[in-house]
């Protein structure tokens, strides 16, 4: 017997927090019967229904994107925007979603799966999981800055964690400079507001790496399956904290 937002999990359906929510919202059914208590437990032989879709065991995969600008982090959109999903279409049959999310104009590394328990590893703060990041600035920022970054910064939903940050380059005179910073948080718009905190908007953002991986030679749109190892080397990091 598995808890019902976890089999959704596996199913490929959607991460496990969103599994909860479509429970609670009684978009879920077993064996014909709504179902909103997020402690229920199901087993293989019960018939399980999502939003009138009945659950379909898929094989799980695993997907590096180089995340073009103009593209939302989501399956769907109500506004009509493109979707990160939208690359993928006719070519993956799994219903795969992303692990976490960049932001409209955010360009980078993103990670699409269909596997729920992978994506909950990889994006909740408790895992500490790095996500490396290049920002153009508006502005240069100052020492102090640049150390209460590294510290923590207050934003609007509490202080942030602990964050490596240094200034790779900077043209005082044209007032801009690039950024490196690595954080373990998905915040919403997380690395925009904390460079705005200290007074530096971004003009321009990029995740480089997630974890130990990078984009390679990928150009922005271009794609990759990852490999069993690299994603036994996830489990591995997000269960331990460390490498083998």
């Amino acid at each position: 017997m598995e808890r019902l937002q976890k089999v959704i999990a596996y199913a490929g359906v959607a991460s496990r927090r969103k599994a909860e929510q479509l429970i609670t919202e009684g978009k879920v059914k077993v064996n014909g019967k709504v179902v909103r208590e997020l402690g229920t437990k199901v087993s293989n032989s019960d018939t399980i229904e999502v939003e009138g879709v009945k659950l379909e065991k898929e094989d799980k995969v695993y997907f590096l994107l180089y995340k073009p600008k103009g593209y939302i982090s989501a399956v769907t959109d109500d506004k009509g925007r493109k979707t990160v999903v939208d690359i993928f279409k006719k070519r993956v049959p799994e219903r795969i979603f992303p692990v976490g999310r960049l932001d409209y104009e955010t360009t980078g590394l993103l990670l699409l799966t269909n596997d729920g328990e992978f994506s909950y590893q990889l994006t909740h703060p408790k895992f500490k999981i790095d996500k490396t990041y290049v920002a153009r600035v508006k502005g240069v920022p100052t020492i102090e800055g640049l150390k209460k970054l590294q510290r923590g910064i207050k934003l609007e939903d509490g202080k942030t964690a602990p964050a490596k940050v240094s200034m790779t380059s900077f043209d005082e005179k044209a007032g801009k400079a690039i950024c490196e910073i690595t954080i373990h948080e998905g915040r919403n718009r997380q690395v925009r507001r904390m460079f705005e905190a200290i007074g530096t908007p971004v003009v321009k953002l990029k995740r480089e790496r997630f974890a130990f991986l990078d984009l390679g030679s990928l150009k922005p749109g271009e794609y990759r399956q990852l490999t069993k190892h690299e994603v036994k080397q996830l489990r591995v990091l997000a269960e331990t904290g460390r490498l083998d």
